[in-house]
């Protein structure tokens, strides 16, 4: 029996060699190397601006803070006057609650000379009252006068010491002049209309001019911003025209 050789078979498949694969430096390696060369020119960027402008730019941060200091020293400077001025306007009001109208005294002219506009305003305005309560109308319209007159002050101080004038002097006035004087105040909007409005009115009966005077009290007795009390006379004030005029019609 003759055995032939059997042909050799490959008991395991060998897949077909594939290309030799070429490295290449991985991406990240790549940044990392540009992020440090951008750190570096930045600080040689910034290196460069302290040298050559150092100086300056700690002069103007040094500027900066100074004027920063300076706006929080105002501050504090300007919140103390005013807690010291408040508290002179309390002793001047503490004195005169005591009936010391020397200290009182003293202490409003000491408010007066030294202090921001509106305590200045407030001792001037309560140094008159205090000559009127004391007998001494004159002087005290005069302080009033000027008050009034002075464009330092707030418009709503101003006001007030014109009509405290005016009242003052109501009588000794003429009636065309009270009504020149106060009727810008007496319009409907005005904060000061009871007040202004009542002498305007009162002035337009002395110059025997009814239907005014009822028109002024009856925007007095409509409008609820006005205090109840003076709303109430101006309802009796519109009655008693009423009832003079029907007099003056009856003869």
């Amino acid at each position: 029996m003759r055995f032939g050789r059997a042909p050799l078979r490959s008991a395991t498949k060998f897949p077909p060699q594939s290309e030799p694969t070429t490295l290449a430096v991985p991406p990240k390696t790549d940044e990392a190397f540009l992020r440090e060369v951008d750190e570096e020119l930045r600080r040689d960027q910034i290196v460069g601006v302290w040298t050559n402008h150092g100086r300056l730019i700690l002069g103007a941060i040094g500027a900066g803070l100074l004027i920063f200091a300076a706006v929080l020293g105002w501050r504090y400077w300007s919140n103390s006057k005013a807690e010291g001025q408040a508290v002179k306007l309390q002793t001047a009001l503490d004195s005169i609650a005591a009936n010391k109208p020397a200290e009182a005294s003293a202490a409003l002219t000491d408010l007066d000379t030294s202090g921001a506009p509106g305590y200045s305003a407030v001792a001037r305005m309560t140094e008159a009252n205090q000559l009127f309560n004391a007998g001494k109308t004159k002087e005290a319209a005069a302080k009033f006068a000027a008050i009034a007159g002075d464009t330092a002050l707030g418009k709503p101080a101003r006001d007030y010491a014109l009509i405290r004038q005016t009242s003052i002097e109501f009588d000794g006035l003429a009636p065309q002049i009270i009504i020149d004087r106060l009727k810008p105040l007496a319009a409907a909007d005005s904060a000061w209309l009871g007040s202004a409005g009542e002498m305007v009115a009162m002035a337009y009966l002395r110059l025997n001019k009814p239907n005014e005077a009822r028109a002024m009290f009856k925007k007095i007795a409509g409008t609820e911003t006005v205090p109840e009390s003076i709303r109430q006379r101006a309802v009796q004030g519109m009655d008693a025209v009423d009832v003079g005029t029907t007099d003056q019609k009856g003869k």
